[in-house]
């Protein structure tokens, strides 16, 4: 089988992890490595074989590229994608996909009226826990959802680029839609669309810390298409405990999930045993696997979240977000 060659724009921390797990699999080969910090783009050029650029436009010229992964901030998206639809290459973009829902949907009406396969990196969507429990609420609509993100205090080092630029509200949006997406994107995997939201936020507990203006701690409130409701969380100010989970609870089936990797007990009435379910270590392998096969095979039906539906889980954020400003209720595709 012909390998697909593969490029990535933006070579940070979670461009690696996608790295390490494309040379994992046999029908990848990195050729294009572009970041505007072009000795880092040279550094993963020389451990994976391939060049370096600096501007995504040279890389798409200068290479046959099957397919590229954008791995950027928030607030740097626009150009990359822009840039493949234009060249017509198949893109995974990583969450979330963009800072604004403007440019989200004017990169969404491009990708649609290009007719280009595109995935987003939702790779929680891959896990088989997740997906036992999504076929459960199919047939037993979630009644109540908990979860969320907890952290310590950050602490912006200029070494990690992320640590400086995710205190920043302009540049991260905060902590519920930088970090909590991955959750509320289950939320709409599990339990359906939304309805209407309102938020809460904690200031002032977090001090001291240059740059920083994002919120110490988020509570949001989901009115779900469903009738269900659905209350998340975000906190970096607990420097004693925290922690991610998600707890989804139907009338007849409860779903616990916890940690990063999203272990779940799965309980049903008149069970004596739960189910128990643990996480895959090699996710992103898995979710990679998944979009290589789909641009292969151009069977986009095995992409479990594309660019129009993670445009979706942004809206959802940025509403929240919408509503801590104005302190009003938000209504979502009313």
């Amino acid at each position: 089988m012909a390998k697909l060659n593969v490029g990535f724009i933006g070579c940070g921390g979670i461009a690696q992890a996608h790295m390490t797990a494309l040379s994992q699999i046999a029908s990848a080969q990195m050729v294009g490595f572009c970041d505007i910090d072009l000795e880092k783009a040279q550094t993963y050029a020389e451990q994976y074989g391939g060049r370096a650029f600096q501007v995504p436009g040279d890389m798409l010229e200068a290479l046959k590229l099957h397919a590229v992964w954008i791995c950027l901030p928030p607030f740097a998206h626009g150009v990359a994608e822009m840039t493949c639809i234009e060249a017509g290459v198949p893109f995974m973009v990583e969450k979330p996909i963009n800072r604004t829902a403007q440019q989200a949907r004017r990169i969404a009406d491009a990708i649609e009226q290009k007719g280009l396969m595109t995935a987003a990196a939702y790779m929680n969507r891959y896990r088989k826990g997740v997906n036992r429990a999504k076929a459960l609420f199919e047939e037993d609509p979630p009644v109540l959802t908990l979860g969320g993100w907890i952290s310590g205090t950050p602490q912006p080092d200029p070494s990690r680029p992320i640590s400086v630029w995710w205190v920043q509200k302009e540049k991260s949006g905060g902590q519920f839609v930088e970090q909590v997406t991955h959750t509320v994107d289950l939320v709409r995997y599990l339990c359906g669309e939304a309805m209407q939201v309102s938020a809460f936020s904690a200031t002032g507990f977090n001090t001291n810390i240059p740059g920083y203006n994002i919120e110490d701690a988020v509570g949001v409130s989901i009115k779900l298409a469903n009738g269900g409701v659905a209350l998340l969380y975000s906190c970096c100010a607990s420097n004693a405990a925290g922690g991610i989970s998600l707890n989804v609870y139907a009338h007849d089936h409860a779903a616990l999930f916890s940690g990063w990797g999203h272990d779940v007990t799965i309980s049903t009435t008149g069970r004596k045993k739960h189910e128990e379910i643990p996480s895959e270590p090699n996710i992103f392998e898995i979710e990679d696997q998944a979009f290589l096969r789909a641009v292969e095979k151009q069977n986009p039906s095995l992409i479990k979240s594309d660019y129009a539906d993670a445009f979706k889980t942004l809206q959802l954020t940025l509403a929240a977000d919408r509503a801590l400003s104005t302190a009003r209720i938000v209504k979502l595709g009313m």
